[in-house]
């Protein structure tokens, strides 16, 4: 067992958080960083132990055309700030890991200057790839590279030169003895050399006992990526379309197939892979602004931080604001923000006491960490599972309808069961309970044995109204183009299991079947080909003839190959 086998992680986009300007101008430090302090008790107060945190090297722009490995971001503050932000983070108990975005860097790192200087005459000429002295680009440098997402802003590393490798692997050994991190997350993973990623977990398992690698990938067979010569965890992107999708079209079987479809890259549980879970992210549009009905907010979390995962809040999110994409642009998803004007939000907003007592409750049952996992019902509008650890079991259980919904699960030995939430108890009869789901809710029933004392974590309000949002909103900056492909991108259909959905196991009512048993296929059809418009819009303008040529295809692999062509 590793410190991040039982993580709650928050995650913060520093440079939109803090409000720094849209632009480097690398002539003076702003020592913005020491703002985060009042942070950190809030994000030790909703339960949260590891942060993830980045982009924070210097940079011309948004963080991920690094500029210097090794300098922390000017606009933030200097190296000793961070230095002293990691210590005050470890002092609280919580864990930091940091962007480790080393696919690419920017046109102001010394290597890419260097070749600009020099040309065919530059050392550095094969630290990137395909380095063609014969074409030439938009900045008229007179020669050509291959670059990240079709932006040459983000020239592409050549990670099978030794001395990149070797480069890289002393940043990480310079980033734990400078600042003490405990982890690293490797952005655009899913397009990272494995040869190379293997050398960076030779680096981590000798840096530091337990120091944490975690890839951003968006879709295919995450054993591919989390095993132990590679990494120890991926975001989950397939869960998070999965969440907010099985809401707003009322499909728990969408998300019952997608952990279906994860237990069979590698089953769950204390021996498991435990994948990176999140509803929302610096890329991606706020999850209240993304559901359909925000009462939806209650079980779309309480799956989060029950989900077989290490669970992830997204800063703001916790308050239920609202971030939309505008005009191309992630600003509005990447906002300023003052603590202090949240100082009251676990006593007074709904959503900010609804993921605190999750944290509590996650933290007192290790069954959420590492049970096994096994689907107890399953209807389009309610969902059922346990998770199982050495010889007790956690039940949950979710509800997206209207109505309250009466359901008779099997649970474990005890003679009764608690909501962990409310502090309902109910008895134990012939192995099963006999509960009562609130409308647009759900519940985590616990054992309770004789002699235990538990108390109710907090009982789960309706999340009626976004959260407020004071501060200025970052400006727009050229952004790096990814977050449509992540959204809507699903894993290759040779991956995917078609499979009977569970049978219900005794509930009190019936509930009548909305969509047909294609309809998780037919959604993934649909998520793929938006995805493509999305990615298409970005790049310019779509025509009516384009759009027609996406959604007459209807085959998946075509799809899935279609989406794959944008971040090669």
């Amino acid at each position: 067992m590793a410190w991040y086998d039982e993580a709650i992680f928050y995650h913060i986009y520093p440079l939109g958080l803090l409000g720094a300007p849209r632009e480097n101008s690398y002539d003076s430090v702003t020592h913005r960083l020491k703002e985060l302090n009042p942070w950190i008790d809030h994000i030790k107060e909703i339960g949260c132990n590891a942060l993830y945190i980045g982009p924070l090297f210097e940079s011309v722009g948004h963080g991920y055309e690094t500029t210097d490995y090794r300098k922390l971001d000017s606009r933030l503050g200097d190296n000793n700030d961070l230095k002293i932000f990691v210590k005050k983070c470890h002092d609280s108990g919580i864990r930091v890991i940091l962007d480790g975005v080393f696919n690419h860097t920017g046109r102001d790192f010394f290597a890419f200057k260097d070749i600009k200087e020099n040309r065919e005459g530059s050392r550095y000429r094969d630290w990137y790839c395909n380095v063609n002295f014969g074409g030439n680009n938009e900045y008229n440098d007179g020669f050509s590279y291959d670059n990240w997402g079709g932006y040459n802003l983000l020239v592409k590393l050549n990670q099978r030169n030794p001395e990149v490798k070797d480069y890289i692997c002393h940043t990480i050994r310079f980033w734990v003895d400078e600042f003490d991190i405990d982890g690293i997350r490797l952005d655009a993973a899913d397009v990272l050399d494995f040869d190379f990623m293997k050398a960076l977990r030779e680096v981590a398992n000798e840096v530091k006992p337990d120091f944490w690698l975690m890839g951003e990938v968006i879709h295919g067979d995450y054993s591919r990526w989390v095993n132990d010569g590679t990494l120890h965890s991926v975001t989950n992107y397939v869960m998070h379309k999965a969440l907010y999708s099985g809401h707003n079209d009322h499909n728990y079987f969408e998300i019952a197939h997608t952990q279906r479809n994860l237990e069979g890259m590698h089953a769950s549980g204390g021996s498991g892979f435990k994948l990176y879970n999140f509803v929302d992210n610096h890329d991606v549009e706020r999850i209240y602004t993304k559901l359909n009905n925000k009462a939806h907010f209650t079980p779309v979390h309480i799956l989060l931080y029950t989900l077989p995962g290490i669970p992830s809040v997204y800063y703001g999110s916790e308050f239920a604001i609202e971030g939309r994409k505008e005009q191309g642009s992630d600003a509005s998803l990447r906002p300023a923000l003052n603590i202090r004007d949240y100082k009251d939000a676990v006593k007074d907003n709904p959503a900010t006491k609804l993921i605190a007592a999750l944290g509590k409750v996650r933290k007192e049952n290790p069954e959420l960490s590492y049970g096994d996992y096994r689907e107890l019902l399953l209807n389009n509008r309610q969902f059922a599972f346990s998770r199982s650890y050495n010889g007790k079991t956690v039940v949950v259980t979710v509800n997206n309808d209207d109505n309250d919904f009466g359901m008779t699960v099997p649970v474990g030995d005890a003679p009764e069961y608690m909501g962990a939430l409310s502090g309902e108890k109910v008895p134990v009869n012939n192995g099963c309970i006999q509960v009562n789901i609130k409308a647009n809710s759900g519940e985590i029933w616990v054992p309770v044995c004789k002699g235990d004392k538990k108390s109710a974590a907090g009982k789960p309000e309706v999340v009626k109204e976004a959260g407020k949002v004071s501060g200025k909103i970052s400006e727009p900056k050229p952004e790096k183009i990814k977050e449509t492909t992540k959204e809507k991108a699903e894993p290759s259909k040779d991956k995917k299991k078609e499979e009977k959905p569970a049978e219900s196991i005794a509930p009190v009512q019936p509930v009548q079947e909305e969509k047909a048993k294609g309809s998780y296929e037919d959604g993934v059809i649909d998520g793929l080909q938006e995805a493509i418009i999305a990615i298409m819009e970005k790049n310019g303008y779509v025509t009516d003839q384009m759009r027609n040529d996406v959604y007459n295809n209807r085959h998946h692999e075509s799809l899935v190959n279609w989406v794959k062509s944008f971040i090669r």
